[in-house]
């Protein structure tokens, strides 16, 4: 890590982090009262994480089914027929269904997380996705977790190949 994301991932910065993560609603003074800053130094910080890339945005959580999209699936593409992969992403990602798309190693070159108002919905997708790749369809039935707040654990972790051990 570069000395100035050290420097902003304290234990100060990594609870703030954790608290945004879990609510990005939370106003500064809040923020300031869960951690023990004042508002201008919770501006500051948040700031400086902003600028150095470690907070890249603040988005809303839907409820797809609410919005009449009940239908949820991962799509592993491969044989992306001869074409770049930057070609592929690029049609993939025009798709208006395509929540997420990841390029990955392995058998499949591309993943990706779609969404869909019924299951005719989705085989009409899954046919568009088709003209870039061999499709493998997983239909997502429940996500126990949603969204897992990333704490500093899993970089002391991942410094400890002890903490694997069988």
């Amino acid at each position: 890590m570069a000395l100035e994301t050290e420097k902003l991932l304290d234990e100060t910065g990594w609870r703030l982090l954790q608290e945004l993560q879990q609510n990005a609603r939370l106003s500064y003074t809040e923020l300031g009262q869960r951690i023990g800053l004042s508002l201008p130094s919770v501006a500051e910080r948040v700031r400086k994480m902003e600028e150095a890339g470690i907070i890249t945005g603040y988005h809303a959580e839907v409820n797809l089914s609410k919005l009449g999209m009940p239908v949820q699936a991962v799509i592993q593409l491969q044989g992306i027929g001869g074409q770049s992969c930057r070609n592929a992403v690029s049609q993939v990602c025009e798709l208006p269904e395509v929540l997420e798309c990841s390029r990955v190693t392995g058998s499949d070159s591309i993943i990706v997380r779609v969404v869909a108002t019924s299951l005719d919905h989705l085989a009409k997708v899954i046919d568009q996705l088709s003209l870039t790749g061999i499709p493998a369809t997983s239909i997502i039935r429940a996500k126990p977790m949603k969204r897992h707040v990333i704490p500093p654990e899993i970089l002391e972790r991942g410094a400890s190949e002890d903490d694997f051990t069988a």
